[in-house]
């Protein structure tokens, strides 16, 4: 069940994504039309280097708080004296921070947090749980604030994984922290938190931070890591999306039912519309949640069977959203049990909107798959295994034939600098190779192979004379073709519930390794991650040379340590090796520097107060949805 668990906590408050901008312009990864403008701060007449060109990649939480716990044995109430009530959530207090950092320029729907550490503690900041965040990308992000304002602020996404590594303090003194580790006997936790509101102004002191909700359970091994096997209610997608708007206003969600317990449970978290970014959850009426059972002759629907309603007055309190994190519990009849167990839940508003209603509802036939780990990095010559779970109204589904298909209509290729050449995803389709179907095993599951080759340079510019893009990137979508029994699903797809594929480009020299090999690969990322220019000027040999010890170690972290180099993730373990070695075996620095032209930094130039934040999620939001109505060539 994981963080759906009854028992479980919640926490609220801020977060921090002090991400770099300057890579998320595809234009920019062409070293030798590289200009200094851009690594400065965005104005009204240019691009430059975006909203935040100094940004130097921390992820962070940010005066986080417990907000309630609930136990197994009292699941309509949270408790109410626990010495759990109040402890702060935070991240490491024994290392630097952790990094948000996206897949490619042309995939930045999957951003990933790399190197968290999560924390519960006293007010005097000792850890009585530490933990470490499995790293995850977000998804279903979602056009969530109601508000004529653009950009990124209007945005919600979740994120969802396991906290391992469990180092537990002394927590006799709360039951609630007993039950949640005896609850833990895999050595697991489940954490989903919803970001939203984030502060795009650069004037502001909470600039690029936001709000953060989420809740912390058991896991188990035996269950996916960043999804919950469970009745999924889908959404379908307005006209007039930016990231996504839902036709009904209401996100895609996931709810789970306890046939023992007699309870369902639906979490909201990231479902439920905000009347301004990061603001009070708006009011779309009572939302009753019900089933509709066929009726003898009629197997569309016979009459409604009401699960729970969901009060606006409710789900609208200041309280609700930060103590309960959207998390909403039904206990059930015996009836409502019967009814629910293989029929379509549905949520709708009793409001009745002019031209709009609200709602949302499973898919008719009860059938979804995704991918466990839908984000992949991979070399020529590797074989990655994508862990596939299919369910069928929320348990698992086995004997189901799963069909794979390349799908790049989610991806953001472009180009913002004038006439630039927009680099092309999915190409050579042939360097990405996996099975057209695959069928599941007796607990629902299938492991795809995807086998990578090298696909060349395809993203190098001025037909690969100069320096671009490393490796390509591609989709996968996995979708059930067929139902144990032969029938054919007919089920509605989430545009986000498909694998993106970052396959690098093969790097063998044929010699060793020189400055004249390597010297592009570091002036690229001094050009795209400016904030390095405070330490090291990478696009320098004498300094790189002087720096040697200290980027040797950085760059032969894991790429989970939050200190390892590139911040980005976007180098090959081919071209990381090769740099390691050349790092240990560089002569000293020769009388003369040798320099490949140094991209100067940014001048501290500000950003004015009444500029409208341009670029983030949504700009490649827009070169999405571009793709979608043919402006952009597939």
């Amino acid at each position: 069940m994981s963080y759906l668990h009854p028992v479980r906590l919640h926490f609220a408050g801020r977060f921090q994504a002090n991400v770099s901008t300057v890579n998320n312009d595809p234009g920019h990864f062409d070293n030798a039309a590289f200009q200094a403008s851009y690594q400065q701060m965005q104005s009204k007449e240019a691009m430059n280097g975006w909203f935040n060109p100094e940004g130097d990649g921390a992820w962070r939480l940010m005066g986080c708080r417990v907000t309630s716990a609930w136990s197994a044995a009292s699941i309509d109430q949270p408790l109410t004296s626990d010495p759990v009530l109040g402890l702060l959530v935070a991240d490491a207090d024994d290392a630097t921070s952790a990094k948000l950092v996206d897949l490619d320029p042309e995939q930045q729907m999957v951003s990933t947090i790399f190197g968290l550490q999560i924390r519960l503690a006293d007010p005097d900041g000792v850890s009585v749980l530490r933990s470490v965040f499995e790293p995850a990308p977000f998804i279903d992000i979602w056009d969530r604030a109601v508000t004529s304002a653009g950009g990124d602020a209007v945005a919600g996404a979740m994120y969802q994984s396991v906290l391992s590594d469990l180092q537990w303090g002394d927590v006799s003194a709360s039951p609630f922290l007993v039950e949640l580790q005896q609850a833990a006997a895999d050595g697991l936790l489940s954490i989903k938190f919803n970001v939203d509101g984030i502060n795009m102004k650069f004037t502001s002191p909470d600039f690029m931070s936001g709000r953060i909700v989420g809740t912390i359970g058991p896991a188990t091994k035996a269950e996916p890591k960043h999804f919950v096997v469970g009745r999924q209610l889908m959404a379908t997608e307005a006209q007039t999306s930016q990231m996504f708007t839902p036709n009904g206003s209401v996100n895609f969600c996931v709810a789970t039912l306890d046939p023992i317990a007699a309870t369902l449970t639906i979490d909201l978290g990231n479902a439920l519309q905000t009347t301004t970014a990061g603001g009070p959850i708006a009011d779309l009426g009572d939302l009753v949640v019900s089933v509709t059972p066929p009726a003898p002759g009629n197997p569309f629907g016979g009459t409604p069977v009401t699960l729970t309603t969901i009060e606006a007055a409710d789900y609208t309190a200041d309280s609700w959203y930060d103590t309960t994190a959207g998390i909403v519990v039904a206990q059930l009849s015996a009836d409502q049990l019967t009814a629910v167990a293989t029929n379509p839940i549905s949520i709708e508003s009793t409001q009745h909107r002019p031209g709009a209603r609200v709602y949302i509802s499973e898919d008719a036939s009860g059938a979804f798959v995704r991918a466990d780990g839908f984000v992949v990095r991979m070399s020529p010559g590797d074989t990655a295994d994508v862990t596939l779970h299919a369910s069928l109204w929320g348990t698992p589904l086995a004997g189901a034939t799963v069909a794979l298909a390349s799908d790049d209509s989610q991806l953001q290729p472009g180009n913002f600098l004038p006439g630039g050449t927009i680099p092309p995803v999915s190409t050579p389709s042939t360097a990405l190779s996996y099975p057209a179907t695959i069928v599941t095993d007796d607990h629902g599951l299938a492991v795809v192979p995807i086998t990578g080759t090298d696909p060349g340079t395809p993203r190098w510019f001025d037909d690969g004379a100069h320096f671009g893009i490393d490796g390509q990137v591609y989709g996968i979508r996995p979708s059930i073709a067929a139902l144990p029994d032969g029938s054919v699903p007919g089920t509605t797809e989430n545009p986000w519930n498909f694998v993106s594929v970052l396959l690098w480009s093969a790097f063998e020299p044929g010699h060793d390794v020189t400055w004249d090999d390597l010297g592009p690969l570091f002036t690229q990322y001094a050009n795209l991650y400016p904030v390095m220019n405070r330490f090291v000027d990478l696009t320098n040999y004498d300094s790189v040379v002087a720096y040697a010890r200290m980027l040797q170690f950085a760059f032969g972290l894991d790429e989970r340590n939050p200190n390892t180099m590139p911040v980005t993730r976007d180098l090959s373990p081919a071209k990381r090796a090769a740099i390691i070695k050349w790092l240990g075996e560089a002569p000293p620095p020769p009388g003369a520097p040798q320099a490949l032209g140094r991209s100067a930094g940014g001048d501290g130039t500000t950003v004015p107060a009444d500029l409208a934040q341009k670029g983030g999620k949504s700009a490649a939001a827009s070169r999405r949805r571009a793709r979608l109505t043919g402006r952009i060539p597939s």
